[in-house]
This record gives structure tokens, C-alpha cells and sequence, in this order.
């Protein structure tokens, strides 16, 4: 039997992985362990977490978390490899673009295994982003490069890698799998909504989190500055990541919009399931308010999930406010069909299916 060792960082992974993790204990052709970095340390990832989405809790816990890249990065290197040494793994898979990410993929570079890249092929073409380098580092010295989209293939393509000896296959976006696992359940669990009457019907959901967006004062204010005129006509609801709450509260900026703590999978389902729309500088939940069938306005000048623009269901604004409540306004009456598959389907079934060619 082939062992994986499968490497996580962050909570968004972790709920990727509970679908392919799934599908390796039931076929039983595979011996799945699991190595938690510690990159994020989330409050939300309680037994509670575990215990509802049928996670497996991981064997290895490195505890690595609140350092600069370097530092952080280089720890884990030093973490898993040890645990590789232990372990000895055949394949090592890894998700999406974090820290995390990298460090597992350069530890498995350098041991005599096969890697595998659940997200391979994204490209933001801004290499200011930590992620973008991750990316790439990551897809350069993976023998199997699973791909949401023929985009991400294109990528790949266009960067030279099908001329090396790699696997690559489109086989769609694995979150889309977890929202629909999980969603029922969800519903069925939260009381987020009955918790906090604040929120209003209709209300918009924000997340802004990313330091391009939370180190510059100005874009603060512009980003707000939208947000509190869109408050006159919704309920602005905003989980309040800890890095913003720190730099408002450091910059002086008190925007009257209903900020509540951050909530767990199941209670961002709940909001993506009741809200309008969402505005959001994160990755994941672009893709997320798309599988609930919400438009999205993306507060950065790139996405990877470029599919996403082309179609109509989401805008690039920047941290320009009058692109972001223009781009609300855009979405109050545009007619957009949901019913396309432009992420796949049955995709942890399709990975499964790739891990056993390599």
C-alpha cells in the first residue's frame, strides 16, 4: 500500500483535503497522513471542526505559526523533513499556494518521492504576491500537477512545464466538492443569523484581509469609504480578520458596518447561503460565493480565478470606491446563469483517479 503525506497550513485547506481524505479511507489503496503546519492557528479549527466535517485529525502538529516568511518557511523545512525521515512516504500532496505549501514541496523535491499539486496551474501575474512565487515554485517541482481549469493548464503550458516529465490534468476545483458536502449540514447546524440580529436582510458580505490591502492607510479608507455608502442601502456584515482589526484600530478607522468576529466553514456557509452578493479580497471565497451562486466583487487589480471575470459572476475593483459601489450596482440587475460547470465536477473523484497513475 502507498503511503501520502499530506501536507496542510491553513483551515481552507483542511476542508479541501476532508474530500480527498474521504474518498483514500474508503478505497483503501492508499494510507493518507496528515501534517499540520500550524500556519494559521484558527480558533474555529476546534475537535468541534473535526468532529462535524469528519476530518481526521492530523498525526503531526509542527506548531509553526506568527513568523516572517523566511523564518516561518524554513522551520517547516526542517519539521517535514524530519517527519519524511520518520515516515517515509511514497507521495506527497499539497494544497493551494501558502507557506505551507512551498515548504512541503521543497522538503519533497529533495526526497525520493513523487509530488502532487492540488491547485496547480493559478497564476495571479503579480509576483508581488508571496502566493504568485509559491505557485510557481511549487508547480516547477511537482511530478503531479492537478489543475481546476484549462486555464490553469494554459499556464502551465505557456511556462514550459509539459515539456518536462509531469503529469498534468485538468480535474476542476476541489472546494467545489467540499461546499456541497458540507453546505446541508451547515445550514442545519449554524445560528449564526438568529445569534446576531444585527444582520439584516439584505445584507452584503465583506472580507478584507490581505496586506496589500490592510498595510496602507489609504486603501483602508477607500475600501470602507465603499462599504459604508453601500450601508445605506444593505446591511454591510464583515467577519473581522484579525490583521484588519488590528490595522483599524491602528490607523484610527471606526467604519460603521456590522464587523463581527470570524466565523467558523459552517457559519460562512450560512452567510454565503443568505447573503446578496460579497466583496472580498480572498481567493477562496471568490470561488465560494460562485458555488452559491453569488456575484462577487474581487477588491484587488489581479485574480487567479480569472473564469470567474470572463463569465460575469465577479468584477475587479481594486480598492477604488467608486469602482467597488459601481460594480455592486452592476450586479443588483445583471442576469447570470449559474448552471454552467465551469469548475468541474465529482473532482475528488477525478484526483483519486490521477493518484493512482503516478
Amino acid at each position: 500500500m502507498k503511503k501520502i503525506l499530506t501536507i496542510l497550513g491553513a483551515r481552507p485547506q483542511f476542508i479541501k483535503a476532508s474530500v480527498l481524505s474521504k474518498i483514500l479511507l474508503e478505497r483503501g489503496e492508499f494510507e493518507e497522513i496528515l501534517l499540520h503546519t500550524g500556519q494559521h492557528f484558527d480558533d474555529n479549527m476546534s475537535q468541534i471542526f473535526f468532529e462535524q466535517m469528519k476530518i481526521p485529525k492530523p498525526r503531526y502538529n509542527l506548531g509553526i505559526h506568527g513568523k516572517h516568511h523566511a523564518q516561518m518557511t524554513g522551520e517547516m523545512l526542517t519539521g517535514i523533513e524530519a517527519v519524511l525521515d520518520k515516515e517515509r512516504p511514497d507521495i506527497v500532496l499539497v494544497y493551494g499556494d501558502t507557506n505551507s505549501t512551498l515548504a512541503g514541496a521543497l522538503a519533497a523535491a529533495k526526497w525520493p518521492c513523487k509530488l502532487v499539486h492540488v491547485e496547480g496551474g493559478l497564476r495571479s501575474f503579480n509576483q508581488d504576491m508571496p502566493e504568485e512565487i509559491n505557485r510557481i515554485i511549487t508547480d516547477t517541482v511537482s511530478d503531479l500537477i492537478l489543475c481546476p481549469t484549462n486555464t490553469a493548464l494554459d499556464n502551465l503550458k505557456r511556462e514550459g512545464l509539459d515539456k518536462q516529465p509531469k503529469l498534468m490534468v485538468v480535474c476542476g476545483d476541489i472546494m467545489k466538492d467540499a461546499v456541497i458536502n458540507f453546505k446541508p449540514i451547515a445550514l442545519q447546524v449554524t445560528t449564526l443569523l438568529k445569534d446576531h440580529s444585527e444582520i439584516r436582510l439584505p445584507f452584503v458580505l465583506a472580507t478584507i484581509h490581505r496586506q496589500e490591502n490592510t498595510a496602507d492607510k489609504a486603501c483602508l479608507e477607500n475600501i470602507f469609504s465603499a462599504l459604508e455608502k453601500l450601508q445605506e442601502t444593505y446591511t454591510v456584515v464583515m467577519p473581522l480578520h484579525p490583521r484588519t482589526k488590528a490595522q483599524l484600530q491602528k490607523f484610527n478607522l471606526n467604519p460603521s458596518i456590522v464587523m463581527i468576529d470570524p466565523v467558523g466553514y459552517f457559519d460562512m456557509l450560512a452567510l454565503l447561503d443568505q447573503c446578496e452578493l460579497v466583496i472580498t479580497d480572498s481567493g477562496g471565497l471568490q470561488k465560494e460565493a460562485y458555488f452559491n451562486c453569488k456575484p462577487c466583487v474581487i477588491v484587488r487589480e489581479q485574480t487567479e480565478w480569472v473564469e470567474l471575470v470572463e463569465k460575469g459572476f465577479a468584477r475587479l475593483a481594486g480598492v477604488n470606491t467608486q469602482k467597488i459601489t459601481e460594480a455592486v450596482a452592476y450586479f443588483e440587475t445583471a442576469k447570470l446563469d449559474y448552471t454552467e460547470q465551469i469548475y468541474g465536477s465529482e473532482v475528488g473523484e477525478k484526483i483519486y483517479t490521477a493518484l493512482k497513475q503516478i
